[in-house]
């Protein structure tokens, strides 16, 4: 296996089931300190992954993401949160980030790089022989590549 910066950076995690609901998810979200968590099917396998972005996306009108501004929207928080109280019985499975963006154990940093740079996430899962078992923030990972860049400075 390469040297890694990540590896020193890798959390385990319980992988969320893409049939939970919304408002178990966010819960165990919030509950990892991470900003979202792989969400996994019956058999394990990634499908995709459900943080801070996917969940603001079910609460919100599907035309908010087209905005490129939200300037004109006057509405109070309240009536966006009251419009769509019933996303909190929905399952996740149909608000995923489905980018294939998991990685096997013999990641490379540059891989985990190219990752970061071409998909909107702010994890990358990590699973052995296709069953996820942890992730890599982008926040840790980008903290370790300037951790080795200064390093390699003098």
């Amino acid at each position: 296996m390469p040297d890694s910066i990540a590896r020193s950076v890798i959390r385990e995690v319980e992988p969320l089931s893409v049939d939970e609901l919304i408002a178990e998810a966010v819960r165990k979200v919030l509950d990892s300190g991470l900003p979202g968590l792989p969400a996994v099917d019956a058999d394990g396998a990634f499908v995709g992954i459900f943080g801070e972005r996917e969940f603001m996306k079910a609460l919100f009108p599907g035309y908010m993401d087209e905005l490129g501004s939200g300037a004109m929207i006057r509405r109070s928080i309240d009536d966006a949160i009251e419009r769509r109280e019933a996303c909190r019985s929905e399952s996740i499975r149909d608000h995923l980030t489905t980018d294939h963006v998991v990685v096997e154990d013999d990641y490379s940093d540059s891989q985990l790089a190219e990752i970061f740079l071409h998909h909107r996430v702010l994890v990358v899962p990590i699973a052995t022989a296709g069953r996820v078992h942890a992730v890599v923030t982008r926040a840790d990972f980008f903290a370790a590549l300037f951790e080795k860049f200064e390093a390699a400075g003098g």
